[in-house]
């Protein structure tokens, strides 16, 4: 087995906490080489019973692209209008998207009929798709991380709307909607929290049964 030691371990505590949700990207493309190496993160994650039941589309043409921020803009004006007073205003001020500045955008989904992996791991918990898919796009935003590149998640969206967009398959459940770029600053401390929307908190509690 491959021993890592306590350098490896600190940078690798180093890069969870240099992790951030990015939303302000400048506009340089990112190498399609750097790209695809990061893509490669999806090959080396977990699944449920080998299922590997990612599915990816780069969302790329003008058309695409206008209808992915249209539904944004549609289903977060939605939200803000389920906050009134403080929060309201808290709300309105933040930025919640970089759709309109991140050079790479990408549609994950969980293939839901997939054969692959005979249905090892979900009879009884189905929804093991979508968190194997979860994981590998946690492996995809490290790796990202690591060569300078931010990732933001876009999760202010109407999955139908953007399915039929898209055309996906019936059977393609939406994940995550990813924006990709070089960040125009780096911070260790969540941008919402910065904005004051909520405290992080430090320390895990674990409960005993």
């Amino acid at each position: 087995m491959q021993d890592f030691d306590n350098a490896f371990r600190d940078q690798l505590t180093a890069l969870m906490r240099w992790r951030r949700d990015v939303r302000r990207f400048r506009t340089d493309p990112v190498p399609e080489a750097m790209l695809l190496h990061c893509l490669d993160a999806f090959v080396l994650s977990p699944s449920v019973g080998l299922s590997q039941p990612w599915r990816l589309i780069r969302v790329e043409s003008a058309a695409a692209r206008a209808a992915a921020l249209a539904n944004f803009e549609a289903a977060n004006a939605q939200a803000l209008a389920g906050y009134d007073g403080d929060r309201a205003a808290v709300y309105a001020g933040l930025k919640l998207s970089g759709m309109r500045e991140a050079p790479v955008h990408l549609a994950v989904y969980c293939d839901e009929d997939t054969e692959t992996g005979h249905g090892l791991g979900a009879g009884t918990m189905p929804e093991m798709r979508r968190y194997s898919v979860v994981a590998s796009v946690m492996q995809f935003w490290l790796l990202a991380r690591a060569h300078g590149l931010g990732v933001g998640w876009v999760s202010i969206l109407d999955p139908a709307r953007l399915a039929r967009d898209l055309d996906t398959p019936d059977a393609w459940r939406l994940v995550a909607y990813l924006c990709v770029g070089w960040p125009e600053a780096d911070s260790d401390t969540p941008e919402l929290e910065r904005q004051g929307w909520e405290v992080r908190r430090d320390e895990l509690v674990v409960e005993t049964r």
